[in-house]
């Protein structure tokens, strides 16, 4: 297995060693060396989702196909109520012709599990003094890694594997972290649901049921799971979990899904500046009505605002 995935391996280790060299250049070479290595796992993060920004655009394509493919879904649901199996074919039918995937919007979370996994390798190597790449993780750097600590607990501990004194300082350090991960994600999931999602009714809304599935399950995956996580990978996760919480802000505010709350929204903002989309795909009637009030009570505010023309004395 571990000549399997030594390449990765070695990636990870290469992608941090490189980190710590060039933060050595700023730092200090032969100081701050918890600094260094925590900061080479933040900025390893940083290139991962720096390189995944093409899944992360695939995936928002692809849960607004679905969410536009939802009327048609329900319809297939409804006329083959009694056929799973032909309810099943018909959906992939509709998927490969829209040429959509539900699962896309997994991609950038499974692509970043083999790097996930590879880091909590080589942490737990580093908490045996182990290194799978030696000629890149050499002794002398295995050393400071191996010594490096996060508020005071060692970076390769984890809550029930701490070969690294101090145990206790560990164990605070973990659940502070778990509790972090599990409430960043909580909340990511639940700012696309209640911002970023067309207004729908959840009751036969196999989107909308999956979102919340995801916004309950996920975190309590991570809590539970934590404790085998040393807290460098901890570190990676709780860090992921910022990117994707801030870039999802971003385009919820940007460049929002049209029909959702964010996307209303930012209809209602342009019409009364008087910068009202011509086209606002996407609008019901009524959001639509209510852009065009906004507008029209933003115009008499403006009209009543003007001084009045005085009349010439005769």
């Amino acid at each position: 297995m571990n000549s399997i995935l030594h390449p990765l391996y070695f990636a990870v280790s290469w992608v941090m060693v490189t980190f710590h060299t060039l933060l050595g250049l700023i730092l200090g070479k032969s100081s701050h060396e918890s600094l260094k290595w925590t900061l080479s796992i933040v900025l390893l993060v940083v290139l991962i989702r720096v390189v995944l920004i093409p899944l992360f655009v695939k995936q928002i394509k692809s849960q607004r196909a679905m969410t536009a493919l939802q009327p048609k879904m329900k319809e297939i649901q409804k006329k083959h109520k009694d056929d799973r199996q032909k309810q099943s074919e018909e959906m992939m039918k509709l998927y490969k012709e829209h040429k959509t995937n539900p699962l896309a919007s997994c991609l950038p979370l499974l692509a970043q599990a083999p790097i996930f996994f590879a880091l909590f390798r080589v942490l737990s190597g580093v908490a045996h003094n182990t290194s799978y790449v030696p000629n890149i993780l050499t002794p002398a750097l295995l050393s400071t890694a191996h010594d490096a600590k996060f508020l005071g607990a060692p970076i390769a501990n984890s809550f029930l594997s701490h070969p690294i004194l101090p145990s206790a300082t560990t164990k605070i350090v973990t659940i502070c972290l778990i509790v972090f991960m599990s409430a960043t994600t909580f909340s990511t999931q639940r700012q696309l649901m209640v911002k970023g999602m067309p207004k729908m009714d959840s009751s036969n809304n196999m989107m909308a049921q999956q979102q919340k599935i995801m916004l309950y399950v996920f975190p309590v995956i991570f809590a539970v799971s934590g404790v085998n996580f040393p807290i460098g990978v901890l570190i990676y996760w709780s860090t992921t979990n910022l990117w994707t919480f801030g870039q999802q802000y971003y385009v919820i505010k940007r460049n929002p899904t049209p029909g959702s709350p964010a996307y209303e929204e930012l209809q209602r903002k342009r019409a009364t500046s008087g910068v009202i989309s011509q086209n606002p795909e996407g609008m019901t009637e009524s959001n639509r009505e209510a852009a065009e009030k906004a507008e029209k009570e933003a115009q008499q505010s403006r009209q009543r605002q003007q001084p009045k023309k005085k009349k010439p004395r005769k």
